[in-house]
């Protein structure tokens, strides 16, 4: 069989169950298992999702439900099938380890009975299972050595954001967490691109992945990545992270970093975000001279930086600047709608639609911005101390 093309986006929460039970706290409470199969495969056109709060055993009593029911399936490769899309069972965990701050990882297993036996496990060392993103108490190193074990995949999540990331919260550098050999590949996070990380000589030799971390079902699908595999299963995603076989990412498709909420540093006294060069480890604000600021992920990278310049591995696959729709200025529901009875899915229309066909369906500015974003002419406003940037009109 030949290789194909799949759309991946591996990082998506679940707010509650369909009981009401708390998974995710701060996401959306219909950001439910199956609701985020159906929202990928009929109207995102994602064809792999990563579900990171597998673990939660509310959660799995729902995954059981649907596939006694026939309504998914586990394929044998790894994954649980929903009409267009597999699900790959994730885990999104915090660590903090003597002497540094805190991160967060993901940690991808192949089978429902894998992820059965790591909540198991989990239980003996986090006070609440049945939460996302929960602080594990034992190191991390040990939690990635019980991943590997069980054949699944260890991520760092969203690296350098200034909160529970590895970069941006815990150290300045990876191994001081983690065994460099035994991580799968690296989330950037939404603030972050593949030149900026070209910056830290240990990342050289990992896949990057771009990931929506998704807090409610219209965000699934803003950051995300297109795969060469033969088949969407988890056994498949992993050949395509270790670059074997053919298999490998084929682009990233992320935010360009500036739309990013965390992008540059922010004053939180006087709302101004630093924007300029030489606000780069500054400690004091350029405008009111706070103490009060929130660091940015740009700003960081080059304050823990070991080259001068960033360097782009041959095999690095390319970078897209990806405009969740979402931010397009005047598409509104209505039109999103006539949109997708046009076009079928999101996809569809970010990649395949031609500019005359979106403009005989939503008029020429809409037609417009979308064919603009592909090509990153869009005019953007930085984003940074939590807020997101925009595009602007």
């Amino acid at each position: 069989m030949s290789l194909q093309d799949y759309y991946a986006d591996l990082h998506i929460h679940i707010g509650r169950t369909e009981e009401g039970e708390a998974v995710k706290i701060s996401a959306a409470k219909n950001l439910t298992f199956y609701n985020i199969a159906q929202e990928a495969s009929e109207r995102k056109g994602i064809d792999i999702v990563g579900i990171i709060d597998c673990h939660s055993p509310g959660v799995q009593r729902e995954m059981v439900h649907y596939l006694e029911r026939g309504d998914m399936e586990e394929l044998d490769g790894g994954g649980i099938r929903y009409h267009h899309t597999t699900i790959i069972l994730g885990c999104e965990i915090e660590v903090r380890d003597p002497g540094l701050g805190t991160a967060h990882l993901i940690a991808y297993l192949p089978k429902l009975s894998d992820m059965l036996q790591f909540t198991d496990w989990l239980g003996n060392y986090m006070k609440n299972v049945n939460l996302s993103s929960q602080r594990i108490y034992t190191t991390a190193r040990e939690l990635q050595r019980e991943v590997i074990d069980r054949g699944g995949l260890m991520v760092p999540a969203h690296i350098f954001t200034p909160h529970k990331s590895v970069y941006g919260s815990c150290s300045t550098r990876m191994e001081h967490l983690l065994d460099l050999d035994g991580i799968a590949a690296v989330e950037l996070g939404l603030s972050a691109d593949s030149v900026m990380a070209g910056y830290i000589s240990e990342l050289d030799r990992y896949t990057f992945l771009t990931n929506s971390d998704a807090h409610s079902l219209p965000k699934i699908g803003r950051e995300y990545n297109k795969l060469a595999l033969e088949r969407p299963t988890f056994d498949e995603l992993r050949k395509a992270l270790n670059r074997e076989e053919g298999r490998r990412v084929l682009a990233n498709y992320g935010l360009n970093p500036r739309l990013g909420k965390y992008h540059r540093t922010y004053c939180s006294s006087c709302n101004h975000i630093l924007d300029e060069q030489h606000a780069i480890a500054t400690e004091r604000c350029l405008y009111c001279g706070s103490t009060k600021l929130v660091n940015g992920v740009m700003d960081r990278i080059l304050d823990i930086a070991d080259r001068d310049e960033p360097v782009i591995p041959a095999d690095r696959p390319p970078y897209h600047y990806q405009v969740p729709l979402e931010y397009i200025p005047g598409l509104g529901p209505k039109t999103l709608h006539r949109l997708l009875a046009r076009f079928g899915t999101e996809m569809n229309m970010l990649h395949r639609a031609a500019y005359e066909e979106l403009a005989e369906a939503a008029g020429e500015t809409i037609a417009r911005y979308l064919t603009d974003a592909r090509s990153g002419k869009l005019r953007l406003a930085t984003g940074g101390g939590g807020k997101y940037g925009k595009v602007e009109a």
